[in-house]
């Protein structure tokens, strides 16, 4: 069925597009994201119970098992921006999909730490390829003034993921007598068993994301940089019509004529001159993504919320409530981004970070527990939907020119995986060494600084095709 949508370019004159087409591929892109969120907040719900299992009592042996999934990340997106441009992207999503399968059963079955840190490493290389593709492959199929919304769906279906690991966390252990000791963990269901379902049930997922990548076209904007005209026509005639596939073919053909072929695009290259601010922007967008601080909120949260008060059986029931609230205020970004644009929502966003993480620190430093501290966690994560964790995808997959995204984005998304790294393994010493109260404040500072560089360094891009994105930065 064809919908009416409006459209400013580079398609002018066309106002329709096979809106049902454009969603069920980006849906099935954005499966990615699921997973991406569920393997990557999975561990938070199981370190209770992993841990007894293999005797872990070593804060930096907890904080090397909750971040190696990282090295993993990096490396796949490393390896995305060569493979992406040799391959595609279809068949490396493809791979992406086979991995978690793979990984998800990997680690449910791990019999001992080395095999379930192997396992997890490799799950990252996962993580690390879907989280660079899925955006990217959404923001070249999608029409200029859809395109907010569609790679926003990206961070949809990663909250999706997260509410999904932090509900099934929940589920599977909520009649765990209060109480219990480490000690009653280790010999029970719970450490033996309970915690490998919670890795293991991601292989349901995977599958279905492997059969969703058999109904994916190619990238328009790819086959066109490989010679393949009339395969990409084919796609932007089915995604809006004979007019829209010729009008966006003259601008992508323009594109790639201006610029060499990809294949001869090196990594000194993506640092010249003309390329450097475009990359510098997606480098520090990305890193501030991680430095904001709220993925301790989901990979910690069962230490922040047992520091205010909770009960083990209470703390995962919070984690599935701040699973809700991402995923509602998600909704308010695909809402929005399209309609606000991106730098207001992005510097709104930072701004209310540091307000309440500020507060969060102030709970922490006067002994207050219980309620309030719950909903001021609530309220950064309800901030951050709305505003940093979709937005950034949806700018570092179309502030950079066609011939290069491959590799800009996979420079970028390893900054943001590196930059991850550090925020998840220095957590426990920082809590430590500053106490919860002082690490909140270190992440309220670095919201502030963020916020001054989004002002002054951020263009606006709603509404504006890729390539004229591309030549603004001419």
């Amino acid at each position: 069925m064809i919908t009416s949508v409006s459209h400013d370019s580079p398609a002018s004159s066309h106002t329709s597009f096979n809106a049902g087409y454009i969603w069920l591929i980006s849906i099935c892109a954005a499966m990615g994201g699921l997973l991406f969120g569920y393997d990557w907040v999975v561990i938070g719900g199981a370190k209770p119970f992993f841990e007894p299992h293999f005797q872990i009592t070593d804060p930096a042996i907890s904080g090397w098992a909750n971040s190696c999934a990282l090295i993993g990340c990096f490396f796949g997106a490393m390896l995305t921006g060569t493979l992406s441009g040799r391959m595609g992207r279809k068949y490396l999503l493809m791979i992406s999909a086979l991995i978690f399968v793979a990984t998800s059963l990997g680690n449910a079955l791990a019999d001992n730490f080395t095999l379930f840190i192997a396992w997890r490493m490799i799950g990252g290389l996962a993580i690390g390829l879907a989280s660079n593709l899925s955006p990217m492959y959404i923001a070249e199929i999608a029409p200029a003034s859809m395109r907010g919304r569609l790679v926003s769906l990206n961070q949809l279906t990663i909250v999706v993921g997260v509410l999904l690991a932090q509900l099934i966390n929940w589920l599977v252990v909520k009649d765990l007598p209060d109480g219990s000791t480490v000690e009653m963990i280790r010999g029970s269901w719970y450490g033996q068993t309970a915690w490998r379902w919670m890795f293991g049930i991601t292989a349901v997922p995977s599958a279905f994301f492997v059969l969703a990548t058999f109904l994916v076209p190619e990238s328009p904007r790819w086959l066109v940089g490989k010679g393949r005209n009339g395969e990409a026509r084919k796609v932007l005639e089915k995604i809006g019509g004979g007019a829209y596939a010729e009008e966006a073919m003259s601008d992508i053909l323009q594109s790639v004529h201006a610029e060499k072929d990809q294949k001869n695009v090196s990594i000194r290259e993506l640092f010249s001159p003309a390329l450097r601010p475009a990359l510098v922007l997606g480098i520090v967008l990305a890193v501030f993504q991680q430095w904001c601080g709220i993925n301790v909120i989901f990979n910690y949260a069962e230490e922040i919320f047992r520091s205010a008060g909770y009960s083990l059986s209470s703390v995962l029931q919070n984690i599935a409530w701040t699973g809700s609230v991402n995923l509602a205020f998600t909704f308010v970004a695909l809402g929005t981004v399209d309609r606000m644009g991106r730098r207001p929502l992005m510097v709104t966003g930072s701004i209310g970070l540091a307000f309440i993480y500020a507060a969060l620190g102030w709970c922490y430093f006067s002994h207050v527990t219980g309620l309030p501290v719950l909903l001021l966690v609530l309220a950064a994560i309800a901030c951050y939907a709305m505003s940093l964790a979709p937005v950034t995808w949806v700018v570092i997959s179309e502030i950079f020119p066609n011939r290069v995204r491959g590799q800009a984005m996979s420079v970028a998304v390893m900054a943001l995986w590196a930059a991850c790294f550090i925020l998840t393994y220095t957590f426990p010493i920082l809590n430590k060494v500053l106490g919860a109260s002082g690490t909140f404040w270190l992440y309220a500072a670095i919201c502030a600084a963020g916020a001054i560089f989004i002002w002054i360094k951020l263009p606006e891009t709603k509404g504006k095709s890729l390539e004229q994105i591309e030549n603004d930065w001419k």
